[in-house]
């Protein structure tokens, strides 16, 4: 009998394998991602017996099934976030108990990655020149963060050639500084040019540990 209680336990266990990548770009306008893990199982579980969910960080979100319940996904929501912590639990009835298996024991982190800020900006500088100059704005939006500060910019040429040193001479930083933009906020830094055509690279410093330093072309001409 103690022997037919044990193989009966062991023929009645379910194995879990995480199957959700190591990091997403970061999605701001949905914030969901979507996770997945394996599932396999003994031939005395049943697949209606059995229920998965991912957990973390106060979430518990139900995972569906394929059709033999051997892949489970579901969409985690997560805004304002470099990472998020990650577990899979399972849960399957027996004939006197519910048994349960976490995985990984601790929870792992899933990094979310901040999108590329604004790379090209091309502002308009039609008709008469106003006073200060023509002026445009470079939108950047920080996604990963409650907040972000950026907390200056300066034009730099292109490169070190003669002509593109004076492409960017008759541009400037307006703004004033620090900027501080809420999570998903679109926030500019206003340029001005004192030539209907100019350019050269907006460089801005913030206080985002994943883009300190970024870098946009930024070009007037009359359209």
């Amino acid at each position: 009998m103690w022997l037919g209680t044990t193989l009966l336990l062991v023929a009645c266990d379910v194995r879990l394998r995480d199957t959700t990548p190591a990091e997403f770009p970061a999605n701001h306008d949905l914030g969901m991602y979507e996770v997945s893990v394996a599932v396999s199982r003994d031939a005395l579980v049943t697949p209606g017996s059995v229920y998965v969910f991912a957990t973390g960080d106060g979430q518990k979100v139900a995972l569906s099934a394929n059709a033999d319940a051997t892949e489970w996904r579901g969409l985690y929501t997560v805004r304002c976030r470099s990472s998020f912590p990650l577990q899979f639990v399972a849960e399957w009835k027996q004939t006197f108990d519910v048994r349960r298996r976490v995985v990984p024991p601790h929870p792992r982190q899933v990094r979310l990655i901040e999108p590329p800020l604004t790379r090209t900006a091309s502002l308009d500088s039609s008709g008469k020149a106003p006073k200060g100059g023509w002026q445009g704005g470079v939108q950047y939006r920080f996604v990963t963060v409650p907040t972000a500060q950026i907390t200056g910019a300066h034009i730099e040429p292109v490169s070190s050639a003669p002509e593109e040193v004076a492409a960017a001479k008759p541009l400037s930083v307006i703004s004033s500084f620090p900027i501080v933009a809420g999570c998903g906020d679109l926030v500019e830094v206003r340029v001005a040019s004192s030539a209907p055509r100019a350019h050269g690279t907006l460089v801005i410093n913030t206080d985002h540990p994943a883009a300190p330093h970024w870098q946009t072309r930024v070009e007037f001409s009359p359209k």
